[in-house]
């Protein structure tokens, strides 16, 4: 079958978990660790994405987080093809961020 834009998908977790206590922070960091060891990209601290190949594959990755959820907090997964995730538009702040100096070149001849 011949991949497209309306085939392919991305999936999308967003949550929010409590922090309250030190077990609270511990289900936290282990569910965001488990997202990245299951191929997902952090997008933002509480965002998580991942490319999927078909909605077969999204299947098999949205079964896994319900596998992964935590006792507490709210977790929200959503399916979109690579068509609409094409049209994402991303803002980053107006102010500009000094650029890091580039090393010098060095030359041996």
């Amino acid at each position: 079958m011949e991949l497209n834009g309306y085939r392919i998908m991305w999936l999308f977790v967003f949550f929010d978990l409590p922090t309250d206590t030190k077990k609270d922070r511990k289900n936290a960091s282990g569910f965001r660790t488990s997202l990245l060891k299951d191929g997902f990209s952090m997008m933002q601290y509480s965002v998580y994405i991942r490319h999927c190949a078909s909605s077969e594959s999204a299947d098999v990755h949205e079964k896994r987080i319900h596998t992964l959820l935590p006792p507490l907090g709210k977790v929200s997964v959503l399916r979109i093809t690579d068509k609409q995730f094409g049209n994402i538009l991303n803002f980053w702040g107006k102010a500009e961020v000094p650029k890091t100096p580039q090393p010098t070149q060095l030359e041996l001849f």
